[in-house]
């Protein structure tokens, strides 16, 4: 088990890694995977979208990958298979399945409000069932995830509404902002990127896993608070959302390699919990106040002040200033030491800040022996 989130880790890096500034989509495809969900990316073309999605699927051995461009033409033929025409000469209207939808792990769906009613109507079942209509039969289809792509929202007036709310996880994709990362991605690289691997049955054991992750009894307590927070509000995402949450969070704990979720798994669900554009903001606000991780909390506090100590320092620089920024810095280290004894589990994550701290320490003590002033 622990080599199968050993892989998943190495692909999210390595995805994370290829496809920059794209991190928090990779993780909210590894999350609806894990989760058995389904996920919407909105943006503007040539974001990565299918791309992604392709990667992701090309990473999965065994399993099945159906991708398909929608617009008002589209027919669900062209998405469920064409009728199998010995069947129709007696009067039996069922689709070949070969290498289409019904019968794939993974769905990229491009375009996704551009389709017909028809075959928006037909997918609204799949989606939520996972059940394919072949005819008179009713076809279990295998579908973990199904990603949709859009380079809008869809439109209130649009009856869209139903096939908005399958999707459980909802990110928007933007350009590449940061410079040095636009200059990379424009560069590229000459040398073939070997992505690491996982199978379909690995990855069917990790789902298994992931529904024995714990959830708390405070976070059940938490997310009651940020339900009536929003309610009050006048947000009310449904209940069946609300419930299948509880995978989103079991998921995103796994990936942290935890079994037990915590408070800051609860933050992911700023993807999940609104209903509207509108309303996303204050939605993150919400989750972001009741789901404050003390430890997090404290790290970037004490992060933040050992910053200014040291900008402090730059400006005025004196044997004084240096020997009271040591001081302080020391301060701050021992207030790391308190949290190793008080959170052991976390002791990674602080070993990484104290590490910051001695750095800084070090910076200190080499400056009093440059000149100074005086």
């Amino acid at each position: 088990m622990g080599n199968n989130l050993e892989k998943l880790k190495a692909i999210q890096n390595a995805l994370n890694a290829k496809y920059l500034e794209r991190e928090t989509q990779v993780e909210g495809m590894l999350v609806a995977l894990l989760a058995q969900e389904h996920m919407l990316m909105v943006g503007p073309p040539g974001t990565a979208k299918s791309a992604l999605s392709n990667e992701l699927a090309g990473i999965i051995d065994g399993s099945n990958y159906f991708q398909w461009l929608l617009t008002k033409y589209t027919t669900p033929d062209e998405v469920f298979g064409g009728i199998m025409l010995k069947d129709m000469e007696q009067g039996i209207y069922r689709h070949n399945t070969t290498a289409k939808m019904a019968e794939a792990h993974l769905v990229f769906l491009d375009e996704i409000f551009k389709g017909s009613s028809e075959i928006l109507n037909a997918l609204l079942k799949s989606i939520n069932e996972r059940i394919f209509e072949n005819g008179t039969e009713e076809m279990a289809m295998p579908l973990m995830t199904l990603v949709g792509a859009s380079n809008e929202y869809p439109e209130e007036d649009e009856g869209l509404e139903a096939l908005f709310d399958r999707f459980l996880l909802r990110f928007e994709v933007d350009a590449i902002k940061d410079r040095q990362n636009l200059i990379a991605m424009m560069k590229g690289t000459d040398e073939e990127q070997v992505m690491p691997r996982i199978s379909l049955d690995e990855l069917e054991n990790l789902q298994f896993i992931r529904e024995m992750v714990e959830i708390p009894a405070d976070i059940y307590e938490t997310l009651a608070d940020i339900w009536e927070d929003l309610r009050d509000e006048g947000i009310q995402p449904s209940d069946r959302r609300l419930q299948k949450s509880y995978a989103v969070l079991q998921a995103k704990a796994l990936i942290e390699q935890r079994h037990i979720v915590d408070k800051r798994d609860i933050l992911f669900l700023a993807h999940v919990l609104w209903e509207n554009v509108d309303q996303r903001q204050q939605v993150t606000d919400i989750i972001r106040h009741h789901a404050q991780d003390p430890v997090s909390h404290t790290l970037e506090i004490i992060l933040e002040d050992a910053q200014d100590i040291m900008d402090g320092v730059a400006k005025g620089h004196s044997t004084d200033n240096v020997l009271e920024a040591t001081q302080k810095i020391k301060s701050l280290a021992q207030e790391l030491t308190d949290l190793k004894t008080k959170y052991p589990e976390r002791e990674n994550e602080l070993n990484t800040v104290h590490e910051t701290l001695k750095q800084d320490l070090e910076e200190l003590t080499n400056s009093v022996l440059e000149p100074i002033e005086s």
